[in-house]
């Protein structure tokens, strides 16, 4: 495939420079910056004042515990101080609130995890905060909105859905259960699905529960305290066409982020390793991918266990694995961008 980064055709002026035999994919993949770290998969991450950090994960021999903030603007790594040795883990989740980084739950190999982490950036030092509220378990997700952490669903050998809110201030965990203001999850047990925001709501999507994947997907609002079922991500409804496509949606250990005001999944697995990506457009309630838009295929080796992050504009992918590989490289999508066939 070859870059187009910008197409003009004047016919008046030049009969060979554009033909209708041309086909075009959407979106370019443009390689960035290596990771610096080792290669690893079911790492962490956490965006603080524009910049991407990712933490932990598996290298196929150990745990690991270090931490590495990447500069949008440079487009470099710098490695920041390390979690104590016995933090150690992979498949945990990280947030941020207030300019400050955390991570919780996962698996060192042993032991499903529910110790906190909190990084400050400006002293370059972790914290041990609150323990999470439930079980220890692995593959679980998060997100934040204002002044609170959320931690949900995962594993501890049994497939979970309880959800927990984070003050930091007060280095408190609450579950949500309805009794304090913040109603439950009321959709399928799951672990290694994905979470983003957009407008300061929260939305769930993908995992897997018991050996199918999760065609559920939900919005959470924080002002109400409220969970909505959203369209399924699935081809459910046999009187309209906008899902007839939607069965290559579901997917577990899958990366999303947000690019101005979209949500955009992809990597991740069904049953086997994809590459495809998905666009949610929360004002129609619609998802759009390569099966019906003919979108250009994420264009690193597939992989599932990668991390994502996003500062609003720009959208990262980076790390992960396959079966027997871990990566190490970092793509970010430039989704107005056009590839030509």
């Amino acid at each position: 495939m070859k870059k187009l980064l910008l197409i003009s055709c004047f016919a008046a002026l030049t009969f060979s420079s554009c033909t209708s035999e041309s086909t075009y994919t959407q979106g370019v993949w443009e390689q960035r910056s290596d990771f610096d770290g080792v290669a690893r998969n079911d790492a962490a991450s956490f965006m603080i004042d524009g910049d991407g950090y990712v933490c932990c994960g598996y290298d196929g021999d150990e745990r690991l515990n270090d931490l590495w903030r990447y500069n949008v603007s440079s487009n470099s790594w710098t490695q920041r101080a390390s979690l104590p040795e016995s933090a150690a883990r992979n498949a945990a989740v990280g947030f941020s609130v207030n300019g400050k980084g955390y991570i919780t739950t996962g698996y060192n190999g042993n032991t499903y995890l529910k110790d906190t982490w909190e990084y400050d950036p400006t002293s370059n030092k972790w914290t041990q905060k609150a323990d999470f509220a439930g079980s220890g378990r692995y593959y679980a997700l998060s997100f934040s909105i204002g002044n609170y952490g959320y931690v949900g669903t995962g594993y501890d050998k049994n497939y979970l859905k309880d959800f927990y809110r984070y003050d930091p201030v007060n280095d408190k965990w609450e579950i949500m259960d309805g009794t304090n203001g913040m109603n439950s999850f009321s959709g399928q047990k799951r672990r290694g699905g994905s979470a983003f925001v957009i407008n300061n709501i929260a939305y769930v999507v993908g995992g897997q529960s018991n050996g199918s994947y999760c065609d559920d997907f939900w919005k959470f609002d924080p002002s109400k305290g409220t969970w909505t079922a959203l369209r399924d991500i699935a081809d459910n409804n046999d009187k309209e066409d906008y899902d007839d496509n939607y069965a290559g949606i579901a997917r577990e250990r899958a990366v999303t982020f947000v690019i101005d005001g979209k949500a955009f999944l992809t990597t991740g697995t069904s049953g086997s390793l994809k590459t495809d990506y998905w666009i949610y457009d929360p004002a129609t309630d619609l998802w759009s991918g390569d099966s019906d838009d003919d979108y250009t295929p994420f264009k690193g080796s597939a992989r599932a266990g990668a991390v994502g992050f996003s500062t609003g504009t720009k959208g990262f992918v980076v790390t992960g694995g396959s079966s027997s590989l871990y990566f190490d490289d970092m793509w970010e999508l430039l989704p107005y961008e056009k590839e030509e066939d």
